[in-house]
């Protein structure tokens, strides 16, 4: 067992090879590093470590993932929140001099860095089996099959005249996450090959569940999300020059069909007659659907 850095949610165990966080279970404990519990980083998985000034008498020890080495930095494509970041510890300004320390000690045992991309994720994936609630279905992983259900209250008609869908990690290319915490949230499944190219718009596309209030929260449809970008890397190499795995660029959102706007607030006042919605979330996410046309 090596030494260990406790900071705010997290402890850090500094071992030959790996750095092993352990996250703290509490209320404050933001829900993704709950959700994560553990994770071991290898050396080779880190590019640099920094050590900087943090909020409220605080300095922050950052271990810098470097690209490619892990798919829930890969999933997440930049969208997370700082304080989300599971490559922060934060510590008391008054321990800045332990850290420094640290932070010296991790850096010596770093290889070089050539500032490439990884060929292979260096970090484990969150294990599956994993399943959440997405705003038009529920999304489920058992580690070979990926298949969302849809919801009457949520799902469009496009996906509802398309069925429940179920697709092969060997059929996929990639993943595409968009924050929910963001408007327009989804979790797009890539295809290698389709017949006709997928919509643009993820609640008209049956490979993809879109978020929504409550619904495909960043500690459960992240996860999932890296646990499919793994297992689709591992299924066998690139089909294209753009690379497996990766996550494509989040597109602008285009404007709806105004029937499918029409469609998207009957359901929004479903739930809110149903006493799911508030009248300020619904008055808020209405206001959002309308804009748009």
């Amino acid at each position: 067992m090596g030494d260990v850095l406790a900071g705010f949610h997290a402890a850090w165990e500094f071992e030959s090879d790996s750095v092993l966080i352990r996250f703290e279970r509490g209320i404050r404990t933001p829900k993704l590093f709950q959700a994560l519990g553990e994770r071991r980083i290898p050396h080779e998985a880190i590019s640099a470590v920094t050590l900087s000034p943090g909020k409220r008498g605080t300095v922050v020890l950052h271990a810098v993932p470097r690209p490619g080495a892990d798919p829930l930095m890969e999933a997440a494509a930049g969208q997370l929140k700082e304080s989300c970041d599971p490559y922060r510890l934060v510590l008391p300004a008054e321990r800045e001099t332990l850290a420094e320390y640290y932070a010296d000690e991790l850096r010596a045992q770093l290889p070089p860095d050539d500032g490439e991309s990884t060929d292979r994720f260096l970090v484990a994936p969150p294990e599956a089996p994993l399943q959440f609630k997405a705003y038009d279905g529920k999304a489920s992983f058992d580690g070979k099959l990926v298949s969302f259900r849809w919801f009457w209250t949520g799902a469009s008609s496009a996906k509802w005249k398309a069925g429940d869908q179920s697709f092969l990690v060997t059929d996929l290319s990639g993943i595409e996450w968009r924050s929910p915490e963001v408007f327009e949230g989804h979790l797009r499944l890539l295809r290698r090959e389709t017949p006709v190219a997928q919509p643009a718009q993820a609640d008209q596309d049956p490979a993809a569940v879109v978020f929504g209030l409550g619904y495909g929260p960043v500690h459960e449809s992240l996860p999932f999300a890296a646990s499919v970008l793994a297992a689709v890397r591992a299924s066998g190499p690139a089909p294209n020059s753009d690379g497996i795995g990766t996550v494509a660029a989040v597109t602008p959102a285009v404007r709806r069909d105004p029937a499918d706007i029409a469609d998207r607030i009957r359901h929004l006042g479903e739930l809110h007659q149903a006493g799911l919605l508030t009248d300020d979330e619904f008055t808020m996410k209405k206001t959002e659907l309308l804009a748009e046309l």
